[in-house]
């Protein structure tokens, strides 16, 4: 597999995702990707994609409930 943005050879391995959203900072540790070996560019596949997609959405209606507590208690 050859990178998309330099070319470069594609290897499978482990890397850290990393997302900076409002209320929140997560990173997920040891997650499958394909990794650039030349820019060091990194793709995840779709199971992993949709992984990720489903734990930021639970942890987005997490803290929204929490919001609306906090809300309620003032």
């Amino acid at each position: 597999m050859k990178c998309f943005h330099c070319g470069g050879e594609m290897k499978r391995g482990k890397t850290t995702y990393t997302v900076n959203r409002k209320g929140y900072h997560l990173l997920i540790h040891e997650v499958p990707a394909w990794m650039c070996t030349q820019c060091g560019e990194v793709y995840f596949e779709g199971e992993e994609v949709d992984s990720i997609q489903e734990v930021i959405k639970s942890i987005d209606e997490k803290i929204g409930k929490l919001r609306r507590e906090r809300v309620a208690v003032q």
